[in-house]
C-alpha cells in the first residue's frame, strides 16, 4: 500500500517528494536539557544516556560540516544520488538563544545536498521566539520538528522524570501547528507499569492532536543511567521480540494512515545495551513486523473509521 509496506513509511513520504532517495545525517550540536544543566535538575531523563539518545553521532567538539562530510562519504557509497537530512538529534535542539540556534541550523542547511532539517528537542524548550525562527526555516525548507513526548501516562512520566506536564506538550504542538511546522512524537513500549491500554490511549491522543509523525521503540536499559540501576534493584518483565512485534502490528491497525511511521524499533549502541538484547537484530524486528501484517491481512488504519477506534480489544 506504501511502496512495499503495509503502514506509511518515512521512507515513502519523503520518497514522494523528493523522487529520490533521502538519508538523515545526525548532529550532535553540542546543546544540553533543562534536566541536566540545573534548571530543572540535574538527573535528566531516567533512560537517558550521557550521549543523550545521540549514541551513533560524533563529539559535539567536530564542527557540524564535519559531522556531516564523514558520515555522507560512507553513505554515498551505497546512495550515489542521495539527498540529506540534517538531524539535530543529541539532547534538546531548541535549548539555546535565537542566534546560537538560527546559526547552526544554516550551518547545517548549507552543507551541500542538504534538502531538509529535522530537530530532535523538549516540549519545554520551545516558545514562540523559537517557532517564528523555525517557521522562517519551513519557509525555505523541508522541516519537522521531534518532540520526546514517551507516554501520556502521569506516573510514567513521573517515573521518567521527563519534567513537563501534558499541557506543556499540548502547548509546544498547538504553536508549532500555527505555523505549519510538522511534529514528530516518541513514545516509549514497556514503560514499568504499563500494558496495551497505556499505549492505545497514547496513540489516539496523538491521533486526536493531528501529529504528522511517529516513533515507536522499545524501552532500552542502557547502561550508566539511572534505569540500569532501577532495574538492577527492581527488575520488571520485558516483552519477547515476538510480543512487541504483536502490540506494534496492533498500534498500526488503530494509527490514521497519513501519520507518518517514522520508526517502529529503536538502535541502541551493541556496548551498552544491557536489555532486551534482541532489540539489535533490527532485521527480525522489521520483517516480523511485515509478516505479522500480511498474516492479519492488515494495514495502517484498518481498525478506524473517520479517525475512531473500530475494536481495540482485537488483535487479528
Amino acid at each position: 500500500m506504501w511502496l512495499d509496506k503495509r503502514y506509511h513509511t518515512l521512507n515513502y513520504e519523503l520518497t514522494k517528494t523528493f523522487d529520490t532517495k533521502i538519508i538523515k545525517l545526525p548532529i550532535n550540536a553540542g546543546f544540553t536539557c533543562p534536566t541536566r544543566d540545573g534548571t530543572k535538575s540535574y538527573d535528566g531523563c531516567i533512560f537517558c544516556s550521557e550521549s543523550g539518545s545521540g549514541d551513533f553521532t560524533q563529539r559535539c567538539e567536530v564542527d557540524i560540516l564535519s559531522q556531516m562530510k564523514s558520515q555522507r562519504e560512507i553513505l554515498l557509497n551505497k546512495w550515489p544520488n542521495a539527498k540529506f537530512i540534517a538531524y539535530f538529534q543529541n539532547f534538546s535542539n531548541t535549548y539555546s538563544d535565537i542566534i546560537t540556534l538560527k546559526e547552526k541550523y544554516f550551518e547545517a542547511l548549507s552543507f551541500k545536498d542538504t534538502v531538509a532539517i529535522a530537530i530532535a528537542t523538549r516540549a519545554d524548550c520551545i516558545d514562540e521566539n523559537i517557532v517564528k525562527l523555525l517557521s522562517e526555516i519551513n519557509k525555505t525548507t523541508y522541516l519537522w520538528v521531534e518532540i520526546g513526548l514517551q507516554t501520556v501516562n502521569k506516573n510514567s512520566s513521573d517515573f521518567i522524570r521527563r519534567g513537563y506536564d501534558i499541557d506543556v506538550f499540548e502547548n509546544a504542538v498547538n504553536m508549532l501547528r500555527k505555523y505549519n511546522i510538522k511534529v514528530v512524537t516518541h513514545l516509549i513500549i514497556n514503560l514499568p507499569g504499563e500494558d496495551k491500554h497505556d499505549y492505545f490511549k497514547a496513540v489516539n491522543y496523538l491521533a486526536s492532536m493531528n501529529i504528522w509523525g511517529i516513533k515507536l521503540h522499545m524501552l532500552h536499559i542502557l547502561k550508566n543511567t539511572d534505569l540500569e540501576q532501577y532495574y538492577s534493584e527492581n527488575p520488571f518483565n520485558l516483552m519477547s521480540a515476538d510480543e512487541y512485534i504483536k502490540i506494534i502490528c496492533d498500534l498500526l491497525q488503530i494509527i490514521p494512515t497519513d501519520m507518518v511511521i517514522h520508526r517502529l524499533t529503536g538502535d541502541g549502541s551493541k556496548e551498552d545495551l544491557i536489555a532486551p538484547r534482541w532489540t539489535l537484530n533490527k532485521r527480525y524486528i522489521l520483517n516480523g513486523i511485515d509478516k505479522e501484517m500480511r498474516k492479519r491481512d492488515s494495514f495502517q488504519g484498518k481498525k478506524l473509521i473517520n479517525n475512531f477506534i473500530l475494536d481495540t480489544n482485537s488483535t487479528k
